[in-house]
């Protein structure tokens, strides 16, 4: 994928949402009960859809700092629009649309490279 670093997160953009604080890390379960922890960069509206982007942690890469985002598609959110589950966007040509809309509405806080 690509990498992002990590800077001062707020958002201003109206199809971005931010965390609600800097490090916040989600531990995800695939089909097989394998986990792998997250931080979370933040939720994108592409085309009426929801994207999350993500950061993998572990003792190499801590949250905050940098890496290869991962793209994950909101399939459900809870009554309060808090999502429950996402899916690993595998279609490359829509992962580019999607990362490339979390850059513009992140400019100026993250840097790509």
């Amino acid at each position: 994928m690509t990498n992002a670093v990590a800077s001062v997160r707020e958002g201003s953009h109206p199809d971005f949402c931010p965390p609600v604080e800097e490090g916040v890390t989600l531990v995800f379960e695939d089909e097989a009960g394998e986990t792998v922890s997250l931080e979370f960069l933040g939720i994108v509206i592409l085309e009426g859809r929801e994207y999350g982007f993500f950061f993998p942690v572990d003792d190499d890469h801590p949250a905050l700092s940098s890496g290869e985002v991962i793209v994950l598609e909101v399939l459900e959110t809870d009554d309060e629009g808090i999502p429950e589950e996402f899916e690993l966007v595998e279609d490359e040509t829509l992962v580019e649309r999607a990362y490339g809309k979390f850059q513009d509405a992140t400019e100026g806080l993250y840097q790509f490279a």
